[in-house]
């Protein structure tokens, strides 16, 4: 088992100020794989220090210098690639293609597309009315970061406050923070002076809610549940501190009539069970117009029987484990939910899948005949688990999709591009996908209502890290 007790604070790995050990179990096997130490609010009063003595030198440091240490990031982080995926899991449970193919890539595009905001982003503007606009960094900047897609999430908020020349603390999920200590070793290596990254292992209630407290923390960047991006932005209230949260989400996946129904109705069900459903943008209310609904719930069955779960340390396209026990409680109460409100179960059910006994294994589950009253339409699962719900017309699937105090991600797929664009106009989601568009590096990632506020992601993403000062001149 790995020892992982320390911090990383002022460039040096060194012990927490009081021993508080948590055992880091790997999903698939429900067996320790590390041990770490969970901080308190004095490790995070020691990390902050750090970051603001650091902020007073490196707030000074040039774009040129900083996109020096960013490319020094990426060749590492290529380099270390493998481990990475190999470390996402042994922590998370996904297959280790998935890791490698989805989880250890977004190192190195986001970074990549950071690089490339940085360098087209004006740090000075002259304004027509003569003024000097000068955009500068925010300052200390508290991350927490999720368990879901976790190096995603670190390198969506460590790159920008560095690329920014603001300082960091990090908290990452404690379920997950092997990736987020490996990252700290390649930001170690890639020079980033002492103190402009820091990292504290914890719980929400201790070390997120002390970061969000601070008065010297400038800024807060949360990923995670909508619940806790609350309990966030009430902790960071005192303080006016800015506040960017990417939360939950219930994303509607509109089907009509004219959609290339064999490809885009099982390509749908691929993406709802990817990453075994743990992701805050995935399609998981699936509406599809009547008259084709019974041919997409077929082909919804045929994909989702196709669908299974195994190993996560094998190469191939199956399905892992959810993150934890609680986990997976939750996706298995809504799955009697489901079932006990009298949506028609396709493929699924409750219980683990045959074989599968050990392991936080769930079934990909399909639920037909769903309204949208029902809590497995209201609510974020985060499991592998899809909701049909059919619809007449246009305007009618748009009151539907719109229904949901989420408004993450949205999908459509029909034949006809003008209407394509039309419904994309009206749903209030921050992202809208078309007949299988993906979401591309450098653009901005982040949603409408309870789903957030603050965009992710290329020169969108440097923005949130930004002050703006304006010069009058004479």
């Amino acid at each position: 088992m790995l020892d992982k007790r320390k911090f990383y604070i002022n460039g040096e790995w060194v012990d927490p100020l009081q021993a508080n050990d948590l055992e880091v179990l790997n999903p698939a096997t429900e067996k320790p794989i590390a041990v770490i130490s969970m901080g308190s609010a004095t490790d995070v009063d020691r990390a902050v220090a750090a970051a603001k003595k650091a902020f007073e030198s490196y707030s000074r440091t040039s774009v040129e210098e900083r996109l020096e240490l960013l490319e020094n990031l990426l060749a590492i982080y290529k380099r270390r690639y493998g481990e990475m995926a190999r470390t996402i899991t042994l922590e998370l449970g996904a297959p280790i293609t998935m890791s490698t193919q989805q989880q250890a890539d977004v190192g190195v595009g986001h970074l990549q597309g950071f690089i490339d905001g940085l360098r087209n982003l004006d740090m000075r503007e002259d304004l027509p009315n003569g003024d000097l606009l000068v955009r500068e960094p925010i300052g200390v900047c508290g991350l927490i970061t999720p368990w879901n897609w976790p190096v995603n999430q670190i390198a969506l908020k460590v790159i920008p406050a560095l690329a920014t020349g603001s300082t960091c603390v990090l908290k990452p999920s404690e379920f997950t923070p092997l990736n987020a200590m490996l990252y700290a070793e390649m930001v170690h290596e890639a020079g980033f002076p002492a103190g402009t990254f820091n990292l504290v292992n914890g719980d929400g209630p201790s070390v997120g809610a002390a970061l969000s407290k601070h008065k010297d923390v400038d800024m807060m960047s949360f990923t995670g549940s909508t619940r806790a991006g609350i309990a966030v932005s009430k902790d960071a209230a005192d303080t006016v501190k800015r506040v960017t949260l990417e939360l939950g989400g219930k994303s509607p996946n509109i089907v009509f009539e004219d959609a290339d129904l064999e490809d885009r109705v099982a390509g749908s069900v691929l993406e709802c069970f990817n990453n075994s459903g743990q992701s805050c943008d995935a399609p998981t209310r699936m509406l599809v117009q009547r008259s084709v609904y019974d041919k997409a719930v077929r082909i919804a069955e045929e994909t989702g029987k196709q669908a299974r779960v195994g190993n996560p340390e094998e190469e191939g396209d199956h399905i892992g484990p959810l993150i934890s026990d609680i986990q997976y409680g939750r996706v298995q109460n809504l799955i009697e939910a489901g079932i006990s409100e009298g949506a028609r179960v396709l493929v699924g059910g409750a219980g683990k899948p045959k074989g599968f006994e050990t392991g936080y294994f769930v079934q990909p589950t399909i639920f037909a005949d769903v309204n949208n009253n029902m809590r497995i339409a209201k609510e974020e699962v985060f499991g592998p688990v899809l909701a049909l719900i059919p619809f007449d017309t246009e305007e009618e699937a748009i009151a539907i999709a719109n229904d949901t105090p989420y408004g993450l991600a949205a999908y459509v797929q029909t034949g006809d591009a003008k209407r394509a664009e039309r419904v994309a106009s009206r749903l209030k989601a921050g992202m809208v996908h078309i007949n299988g568009g993906p979401h591309r590096y450098g653009s901005p990632f982040g949603g409408y209502k309870q789903s957030g506020n603050g965009r992710e992601g290329g020169k969108f993403g440097l923005e949130d890290f930004l002050e703006v000062k304006t010069i009058h001149r004479p």
